[in-house]
């Protein structure tokens, strides 16, 4: 959500910042802000809106032989978007500056406190109560008063501060929320994503939950909030900044869409064995328990359920372990029973989506065994699960997850095959659903060639108001998924079916001309799928059905357009269907004029509940 970056070091910290935000941008924002030293005091600089309206209020001529700085994006939590909410936000002397992502959930009556000993606020905002906290310890030592103000605070935070004494001095502490500091030559910086880093540098240091660090120069101390030191391990960032520019095309969200390929290739390198099998490392790190696994409980937020829809089938159909599905959300309230002999799964691209991650921590709380699929290294969740699978899809800068998603799709299959194969799962079905997932990369690639005609199909769509999305079994989570992308990206109301529910109640909304949308594959339910389709004719609504080769002959009147795909193995074939849905949402956004990259009230990474 909210975005963090700070640099102490000896090139002008201005443009470093200002890059570092608009890196930043994909997360969702509506306001910007920085701060540095102006002489002995601390300027601050504040604008709503877009970061380009937070360069014109900057001038960056004007502040030459600025060497260190603390910047923000906000997304609006307390107070609406406005320059007066946005960060940083300062104390009453003006000479304490915090940056801060989370949410303080007792913020009401430290305000209250801190208003009744003569601190005045000027923002509606949580955040301002840091500022004030600090002032009330603060006697010099900006790291022991940081540290004083956060034992008051109930919530998550990811925060920096600066003061005017300390020129060359940031604070940084974390907990629930992400921090990473960099390491440069000759300079340090700070981010809450390491995408703001890696033009810069590679080498970080993740800070942990219940971590406060003082960074003076190339100095860097980290410590408990208790003030016991803390020894950090310097890692590499495995990527580059090439992955977070958009290599010629127009938008990250079509980059992404295109790298699939790459993407299915990354997930299986390594993973594969020569006789056809699957080797993955999770099995190792488990200690060999999967064999004795009673149930498997998967949780996740927007496309990571999703994905753990399509997971759950595969676990079930392949290892004959029951599987349960949850919205992480969800799951934390409705006191689940959880199965000592079974296992909680955290599914996360960012590895750091607030809901998930409590989920977990309840789970390893409980004593139940934990394991991830997450696609950033140094996240949380990779961190604190007992045993993990890293996605390998590199950064996905496009706040509708595409290439995660389908790297979730492919993680998933593999643990599924895996687990089989403890569970005695004939090498033999191994060996063919192998076989297609070796092929899938030369699939995509194929589909991707459709995006023309599927161009002509958006512009259909673009001025619809409603559209239904419907599938069966495996596709019906893709169904879901290609709804959620329609409306992330187009703002068009859209939702996913079972296909044998539409009798059972959203056949009532279709009337002449309303688009439905419908995945269909030549496979043991393709006449059903087809039966479905002539109730949607009958109603007059347009049927636009997405097929395997061959299915259009067998369509016939059933279907207004026809699109065929290639047919892999039943249990690929969704990773496969997802990519045309993914591009008939991203090709209707561009005919709507809409920013596709950027959509409306939405975060990449949702840290807070």
């Amino acid at each position: 959500m909210c975005g963090i970056v700070g640099y102490v070091g000896k090139r002008e910290a201005l443009p470093i910042l200002m890059a570092g935000l608009r890196s930043l941008e994909y997360r969702g924002y509506d306001s910007a802000g920085l701060a540095f030293h102006e002489g002995c005091a601390l300027k601050v600089v504040r604008a709503a809106g877009r970061i380009d309206r937070l360069a014109e209020s900057l001038d960056e001529r004007r502040w030459s032989g600025v060497n260190a700085g603390i910047a923000h994006t906000r997304w609006a939590t307390h107070g609406q978007p406005s320059e007066a909410n946005a960060h940083p936000h300062v104390d009453c002397t003006g000479e304490i500056a915090v940056v801060h992502n989370g949410i303080i959930e007792n913020y009401s009556e430290l305000k209250r406190w801190l208003e009744n000993s003569g601190h005045q606020f000027k923002s509606e905002t949580d955040t301002e109560v840091l500022a004030h906290l600090v002032e009330e310890y603060y006697e010099g030592d900006a790291l022991s008063a940081v540290r004083s103000a956060l034992t008051h605070l109930r919530g998550t935070y990811g925060l920096a501060v600066m003061t005017a004494g300390a020129p060359n001095e940031i604070i940084v502490a974390r907990l629930g929320s992400p921090l990473v500091i960099g390491i440069g030559d000759g300079e340090t910086l700070i981010a809450s994503d390491p995408s703001a880093l890696v033009a810069s540098t590679r080498n970080v240091i993740y800070l942990d939950d219940g971590e406060i660090a003082r960074i003076k120069g190339t100095e860097v101390s980290v410590q408990t909030l208790a003030s016991v030191p803390v020894a950090k391990k310097t890692e590499v960032v495995p990527w580059s900044v090439a992955d977070v520019q958009k290599g010629g095309f127009p938008h990250f969200m079509l980059k992404e869409i295109f790298e699939q390929p790459e993407t299915v290739r990354a997930a299986l390198r390594g993973r594969l064995t020569p006789e056809g099998g699957v080797n993955l490392g999770v099995f190792h790190e488990a200690h060999g328990t999967f064999k004795e696994m009673r149930k498997i409980q998967i949780v996740g937020c927007g496309s990571a359920y999703y994905a753990g829809l399509v997971g759950a089938q595969y676990i079930e159909r392949l290892a004959k372990i029951p599987a349960a599905v949850d919205l992480a959300s969800e799951f934390r309230y409705r006191d689940p029973v959880m199965n000592t002999r079974g296992a909680v799964l955290a599914v996360s691209q960012s590895g750091e989506t607030a809901d998930t991650l409590a989920a977990l921590r309840m789970a390893k709380a409980a004593g139940i065994r934990t394991l991830g699929i997450v696609n950033a290294v140094g996240s949380s969740i990779a961190r604190e699960v007992d045993a993990g699978i890293h996605n390998h899809a590199g950064p996905e800068i496009g706040v509708a997850s595409t290439k995660a998603f389908v790297s979730q799709l492919t993680v998933f299959l593999l643990f599924a095959l895996a687990l089989g194969q403890e569970r005695g799962l004939e090498p033999e079905k191994v060996k063919e659903i192998v076989a297609d997932l070796e092929r899938l990369p030369g699939l995509i690639e194929e589909v991707l060639k459709l995006r023309p005609l599927i161009g002509e199909i958006a512009e259909t769509l673009k001025d619809a108001r409603d559209v239904i999305y419907l599938g069966r079994t495996l596709n019906y989570p893709i169904a879901l998924e290609a709804a959620l992308k329609l409306k992330e990206v187009t703002y068009i109301h859209a939702e996913g079916f079972a296909a044998g529910e539409l009798k059972h109640g959203p056949i009532a909304l279709l009337d002449k001309g309303f688009p439905v949308v419908a995945l269909a594959p030549v496979d043991g339910l393709f006449e059903k799928m087809k039966s479905n389709l002539e109730e949607v004719r009958a109603r007059g609504a347009r049927a636009i059905v997405f097929t395997t080769k061959g299915g259009a002959a067998e369509l016939g009147h059933a279907a207004d357009v026809i699109v065929e795909i290639p047919a892999v193995h039943p249990l690929v074939q969704p990773i496969l269907s997802v990519i045309p849905m993914q591009i008939l949402a991203y090709e209707t956004a561009v005919r709507k004029g809409l920013d596709v990259d950027k959509p409306r009230n939405l975060a990449k990474s949702v840290t807070v509940e």
